[in-house]
């Protein structure tokens, strides 16, 4: 199950893994990653398992699985091939959402005293590869929580990280940025129609044709093309989305590319080609209308 499990409220305690299992937020009794490269990492455990582990409370840098020894001595390489780091690659192409369950430990201020502590949904923002502390080659995954989310802290541990606050980027230089709790509302969308659709087309561009490789997979994204939510009120079906490269879907969304009614691709007023298609992915033609008169075509 990627996402939240019913009735486990974030906050929620449980005594051992087992207790955490049998609840359904993390179901493997030893492995950290619960996933695979196909579905996505449903949830990860942060318990001090790794050397290179950063846990900041809404932001944690999460070491990949594998390459230690029975004393959790980094002794070989990482693997992108790892199940697991590449269930972890899945979900930041995808973008779902991973669980995260913190274990009690002494090298995090965020850690619970004891046993462990349902810590809500967080997004895989970034990953890389880099050296770690014990000189083999590790994977490294950005993890940010997905809303505000109070992780608490156990100030009377003897913990070996800190909380660190990062400056905000120039230009505006401020060093200490202020952090503001707000309530937002959502158009909840199917990661299923968008992965079906770029399925159809191999995560081609349907504009340009280009396939984004990255180490461990590759990345596209769906676009809506009648937009979501107010005033536009688009459906999230797979006749409304398009699979585009990320610099043409800033340009569909922004106006820039707009579709004719036999799907000829238009770029700047200039027609430039065709949309390339797929026998199962039919298109409405009522949407593409839309988009297109929404930009004054």
């Amino acid at each position: 199950m990627i996402g939240e499990v019913p009735g486990v409220e974030i906050g929620q305690e449980f005594s051992s893994r087992r207790e955490a299992h049998e609840a359904g937020v993390h179901r493997p009794l030893q492995a950290g990653i619960c996933g695979t490269k196909r579905s996505g990492a449903e949830s990860i455990v942060v318990s001090g398992g790794y050397k290179d582990d950063q846990d900041y409370g809404d932001v944690i840098v999460y070491t990949g699985h594998g390459g230690q020894d029975a004393a959790k001595n980094q002794v070989s390489d990482q693997s992108l091939d790892d199940p697991g780091n590449a269930a972890l690659v899945t979900s930041h192409l995808e973008g779902q959402l991973v669980r995260v369950l913190r274990g009690a430990h002494r090298g995090s201020h965020f850690a619970p005293r004891s046993g462990y502590r349902y810590d809500g949904l967080y997004r895989v923002a970034s990953y890389g590869s880099t050296v770690g502390t014990d000189g083999h080659r590790i994977w490294q995954f950005r993890l940010e929580a997905d809303q505000e989310v109070d992780v608490p802290e156990t100030p009377d541990q003897d913990a070996q990280s800190v909380l660190v606050t990062v400056p905000a980027p120039p230009p505006s230089g401020n060093a200490t940025p202020l952090r503001v709790r707000t309530e937002v509302q959502r158009t909840v969308r199917s990661g299923a129609v968008v992965r079906q659709v770029k399925s159809w087309h191999g995560s081609a561009c349907q504009v340009c044709g280009l396939v984004v490789v990255l180490p461990g997979g590759v990345y596209s994204e769906g676009a809506h093309i009648q937009a979501l939510g107010s005033p536009y009120d688009g459906p999230d079906t797979t006749d409304n989305v398009l699979c585009l490269c990320p610099t043409c879907h800033v340009m569909f969304d922004g106006g820039a590319i707009v579709l004719t009614d036999d799907l000829g691709v238009v770029r700047h007023g200039e027609l430039v080609g065709s949309l390339r298609t797929h026998p199962q992915h039919v298109i409405d033609p009522v949407r593409v209308r839309n988009h297109r008169e929404r930009w004054g075509g």
